[in-house]
């Protein structure tokens, strides 16, 4: 258990190629977290990347705004879960991912609010809005910056 509450654990039985594709999910220096922080230092900012000195060590956190981003995988995180919840839930080893998603959902919200009251601003990305849509992923970032240094005037 961690501080923010019980993980579900998977204690079932999965096939070789289940396995082998979980195997191969990285938790950082994903492909998405790469584009976005190559697209970054080329416009010249400069950051730290899996900073673990603030709650829920961000992709990416710009520490003299106080901005952490996290580049969220949709299945993981539970993009449109309203939606999805149901057919997540009639597939295989359903009740634990729903289970695990959710927590996901509920753990990036309470990071959130430990954030705000540190100060800090959390950014959320979804994967393919990154992979389809960097320009304004980085337009949403720049304005973060600006509206950081307005308000720290």
């Amino acid at each position: 258990m961690n501080r923010h509450g019980k993980e579900p654990r998977f204690h079932g039985k999965v096939s070789e190629k289940s396995h082998k594709n979980m195997s191969r999910i990285r938790g950082k220096d994903t492909s998405i977290e790469i584009k976005l922080r190559e697209a970054l230092y080329a416009k010249g900012y400069r950051f730290r990347k899996n900073y673990k000195e603030v709650p829920g060590t961000p992709d990416i956190a710009f520490t003299k705004y106080r901005i952490a981003i996290f580049c969220d995988g949709e299945f993981f995180h539970g993009k449109d879960w309203d939606i999805k919840r149901q057919k997540v839930l009639q597939g295989t080893n359903g009740g634990y991912w729903v289970s695990k998603i959710e927590r996901n959902i509920e753990r990036d919200n309470e990071i959130d609010k430990e954030l705000k009251v540190m100060d800090w601003t959390a950014i959320h990305f979804w994967g393919k809005d990154i992979q389809k849509n960097l320009d304004e992923c980085i337009h949403v970032i720049e304005e973060t910056i600006q509206d950081v240094k307005k308000r720290d005037e």
